[in-house]
This record gives C-alpha cells, structure tokens and sequence, in this order.
C-alpha cells in the first residue's frame, strides 16, 4: 500500500507555535536521519488521523512530499493528547535503500478456525506477540507477516524460529531467546497443563 504525504516547512518553532498551528488543524512533526539536517514540518491534522488508524501506516515506506520534493521516511513516533481525538507531534525518520531497518511489523494469524485444538479440542487460541521485531531492507519490509497456526493442537506454541518470514526479513531476538508467538490453550486451563490431559486421555 502507498502512503503519500503532503507536507510544508515549518520555520517557526516553540510550544506556542505548535498551539497556533494545532487550532489551525495542523500538526508539527520533524523528519530526521540520513546525511540531511532534521527538518521541521507541518502536516493537515485530519489527514494524518485517518492514516494513522490503518495498520499499514505504521509499518510502510512513506513518501512525504515536501516542497515538491518526494523522499522516503518510517513513521517513528507519534504523541497524542491523553483523551481527545487529536495528534499533537509525529516523528518521521528518513530511509536508506542501502541501510536496514529495524522496525516492528504487525502478525496476521490465519487457519485459527480450522486448527485441530480449536475445532477438535476445543481450544481457545491465545496470541502471545501480536508483532515482532524484524530487520531488513526497504525494498524487503512487508506490511505484514502471516502466521498460519492450522496444524496446532491443544497445548502446542509456535515461536518466532518456527515462522515462514518473507525473503530478506530477519527476526530480532534478543540474548538467544526464542519466544512463543501463539499457542492453543484448553479452556479453564494452561497449554502445559491441557496438554497432560491429552495424553493422560490417550
């Protein structure tokens, strides 16, 4: 999916700035990294909400159209007002074709319906992680990842080195860990412990 953002300069700054721009219907932002200076901008409020309830948004190349000029950016960071509706800043962060990226990437669970510990067991399906951590390319960021959990049953995890990730993705894990992304569990109870009561039933 392509996000294209308009975008202008903002050449004053401050809080009161921010507020003037804010009652405008504007929000303040920055776009920052690469060999470039971080620069100040503006961006329309209403625009930049409905973005931001698509998963897409989060975890896409965005071009930012500034001055007439289109460049490459990650979303990084958004503060927002504790209980209104209302985006107060937005951070941008510039891309490298040749650098990688590390960014979070939403899980998109598939088959849950016909696992055998859903349909056979009984299961419920608990969602451990609902993203994960990757690195990689720009030209290789998926908007998702897919985790098909059809072949579990009762009491079975799948972790992060059992995932299928898409060419040039690379999961990071921190001091060797290896943590489970979902797992079926028997109703009223653990996988570990729905998982003796299988096999005392066996």
């Amino acid at each position: 999916m392509q996000f294209d953002i308009i975008a202008q300069a903002r050449t004053l700054q401050g809080s009161g700035a921010s507020r003037r721009l804010r009652r405008a219907g504007k929000v303040p932002g920055i776009i920052y990294g690469g060999d470039a200076a971080p620069q100040a901008i503006e961006i329309d409020h209403n625009d930049l909400l409905l973005n931001l309830k698509k998963e897409a948004f989060h975890a896409s190349i965005l071009n930012i159209v500034l001055d007439g000029k289109k460049q490459q950016v990650l979303l990084r960071d958004t503060q927002r007002h504790a209980y209104k509706p209302l985006v107060l800043h937005i951070d941008f962060q510039r891309v490298d074709a040749t650098h990688e990226l590390h960014i979070k990437v939403p899980l998109h669970f598939v088959n849950e319906e016909t696992a055998p510990g859903v349909k056979l067991g009984g299961g419920l399906v608990n969602h451990i992680l609902t993203d994960l951590d990757v690195q990689c390319l720009a030209k290789d960021l998926p908007e998702f990842i897919e985790v098909d959990v059809g072949a579990l049953k009762v009491g079975e995890n799948l972790h992060v080195s059992q995932l299928k990730l898409p060419k040039g993705v690379k999961a990071v894990l921190h001091g060797g860990d290896d943590p489970i992304v979902v797992g079926i569990v028997g109703k009223g109870g653990s996988s570990e412990e729905a998982a003796e009561g299988e096999a005392a039933a066996e």
